[in-house]
């Protein structure tokens, strides 16, 4: 029997954008599917040497505008984050390419934002949005996250 499969497409290099799509991939590899993410414009930056550090979190509405303001609450969000005990990004993906999750570029992003694959962290794949359609067609779980 195939296994299952399941996708994860992740287009936010926030703390609130990169969380989910690492969660549920490591969570979907131990339950025994095949797990990829697919970073595309902005996510791209989490699949970069050291872009995960440079997560930030911006708060909703008039409050993100404040200058400043997306400093503290990465700041309290990062401590909230340790508080309860999750990983650091870092950690996550560290986790999800050990647990057998793939982490795979944007072919497109990597050439409209003209990145050399060489900065992309180590184990990382990069695919065309038709090669990622030809997985996620097959897949059982399928999310934006």
């Amino acid at each position: 029997m195939a296994k299952e499969k399941a996708a994860f497409i992740c287009v936010k290099d926030t703390l609130d954008g990169a969380y989910p799509s690492l969660v549920l991939a490591i969570n979907a590899a131990r339950q025994g599917m095949e797990s990829k993410i697919f970073y595309s414009f902005m996510g791209m930056n989490l699949v970069l040497e050291g872009g995960v550090d440079r997560a930030k979190f911006f708060p909703p509405g008039v409050m993100g505008a404040i200058p400043g303001m997306t400093r503290i609450a990465t700041g309290m969000m990062k401590k909230k984050i340790d508080k309860a005990n999750i990983p650091s990004l870092g950690e996550l993906q560290e986790v999800a390419q050990l647990e057998g999750v793939e982490l795979i570029a944007c072919k497109m992003t990597v050439d409209m934002m003209e990145i050399d694959e060489s900065k992309l962290i180590e184990g990382v794949a990069v695919w065309t949005a038709e090669e990622f359609l030809i997985y996620a067609k097959d897949c059982q779980i399928c999310l934006f996250t």
